[in-house]
């Protein structure tokens, strides 16, 4: 989606920053890892293959993303490949039952030292309020799907409010929702703040 080409999201511990060309090959080898590609629901693929997704994740407009950059790292001398740590997507639908605009959120902190310091947290609270603030997205909720297993993943989302609405066992995965309401919102508005800047 070209909607966060030419935009940063500054965090307290975290900056946003578009998926570009530059980043690939760490992120290739994030998702060479299988524990990594089993956790996220991944398919391993070749450098080219990933070069053509992080395109597709620019020109599809049914996909937002962002990689996710440790502002401590990144302070110290501007490198973004040495400050990224992970990403964090959305996919738009159409819900044909109910005609909704539905975001599924993903959020992966992919570097180990980077884990359990609230990056993937803050991280993706500036995700929910960047996409629910876009009007031209038009979203009447986010979902997740996590798999089981993932305690972390799930009690993080319960935080933010989701609500589980299915199970499929076959899958070994859990799905929860977030309406967008106008208390929600306000909840948003109190844990997080946007600092865009051009990119």
């Amino acid at each position: 989606m070209h909607l966060n080409e030419k935009i940063k999201i500054l965090g307290h511990r975290i900056i946003l920053v578009p998926y570009e060309p530059r980043h690939v090959k760490k992120y290739h080898n994030w998702i060479s890892n299988e524990t990594l590609r089993q956790l996220t629901a991944s398919e391993e693929l070749t450098l080219d293959e990933e070069y053509q997704m992080q395109r597709s994740w620019r020109e599809d407009s049914d996909k937002l993303t962002f990689i996710i950059l440790d502002a401590d790292i990144y302070s110290r001398d501007q490198d973004e490949i040495a400050a990224m740590v992970g990403d964090t997507n959305l996919f738009l639908r159409a819900d044909p039952d109910t005609d909704r605009q539905v975001a599924e959120a993903e959020i992966m902190i992919a570097e180990p030292e980077a884990r359990g310091k609230g990056l993937g947290r803050e991280a993706m609270l500036v995700m929910l309020k960047y996409a629910q603030s876009q009007s031209q997205l038009k979203l009447d909720a986010f979902e997740v799907k996590i798999d089981m297993d993932n305690t972390i993943s799930l009690h993080l989302f319960e935080t933010f409010r989701f609500v589980e609405t299915g199970r499929v066992e076959v899958f070994h995965e859990v799905t929860l929702e977030r309406q967008i309401t106008p208390d929600w919102i306000s909840w948003l508005e109190q844990q997080v703040k946007l600092q865009i800047e051009s990119y």
